[in-house]
């Protein structure tokens, strides 16, 4: 059975990649609802694509569609082929989730994938737009930082520098926006950012209050969180990568917050304290 969804219009399919992941998933579930004929893909969908798998694999999962949700993989460039592939199977529109700030890490180990995938996209003769949203707020309850704050502590080397944490279901909104207004977003990038940015302590603290939790905050040190990482089964490389991200934030430079996500939507992006409220209700810290 194919997982392409079809409107009244029968147009083609959006080709979503990363679908079973944080904004993939809430992105097909957007399109879907507006109406949008989407195609998901990842390495368990029907549609499978695999980023590691040789780049003659994905011309199934490109075939037929014009527009496309990219999420990139952990490693600097596999995008290169993939865009080259895109154009070759008449792919007219990328949009790529990057980082908040891309432009500004410098010499910084961390993100050398998400820099590497903005290469190819604007090296590419397609239509692209680039989305860099700032640390997800859902990293919290979905992700890495949630079996810490189960177990009562999160142990972070994040100090004083606040981080603008955007809720992910405000950056899909988003993307599905881009994805659905051809030529209104070409060559752009927007900088998606919560409307406040808080410290990862203040954070915890609204978690707290938010799901009635006794839960501590403690500062570490990059080396002692990526051997923390690691002695929680995650690869030492992804741990010591995600350690960098703490250092590049301890700069400063990526706690500004922008417009740019309040202009897409059309509204005020949600605070942190509703996020926390909704995911406290739905039993995300109850142990």
């Amino acid at each position: 059975m194919s997982n392409d969804t079809t409107d009244a219009t029968g147009g083609e399919p959006v080709l979503v990649l990363g679908a079973t992941g944080k904004t993939g998933r809430r992105v097909a579930a957007r399109l879907r609802v507006r109406g949008v004929p989407v195609r998901t893909a990842s390495r368990s969908s029907p549609t499978r694509f695999d980023w590691s798998a040789p780049p003659a694999t994905w011309d199934a999962a490109l075939r037929g569609t014009t527009t496309v949700y990219v999420v990139p993989p952990r490693v600097p460039g596999p995008v290169h082929d993939f865009t080259a592939r895109a154009e070759a199977a008449g792919v007219r529109r990328l949009v790529l989730l990057s980082g908040h700030g891309a432009d500004t890490w410098g010499d910084s180990p961390f993100g050398l994938d998400m820099r590497s995938a903005e290469d190819a996209v604007r090296r590419s003769a397609l239509e692209w737009t680039v989305l860099r949203p700032s640390n997800f707020a859902q990293n919290f309850d979905e992700d890495v930082f949630h079996p810490a704050l189960l177990a009562g502590e999160l142990a972070l080397p994040a100090g004083a520098v606040p981080e603008p944490f955007v809720d992910v279901d405000d950056v899909a909104e988003a993307a599905a926006t881009v994805l659905t207004e051809p030529g209104r977003h070409a060559g752009r990038t927007y900088e998606l950012t919560g409307p406040r940015a808080l410290t990862f302590a203040e954070a915890v603290e609204v978690i707290a209050r938010a799901s009635g939790r006794g839960i501590a905050y403690r500062r570490t040190t990059p080396g002692e969180y990526a051997e923390a990482l690691v002695g929680e089964g995650v690869g030492e490389e992804d741990a010591h990568h995600v350690a960098e991200m703490f250092v590049l934030m301890e700069r400063g430079l990526l706690a500004a917050t922008t417009d740019d996500l309040g202009a897409l939507l059309g509204r005020a992006p949600g605070t942190f304290e509703e996020y926390a409220v909704r995911a406290a209700a739905a039993g995300a810290w109850h142990r």
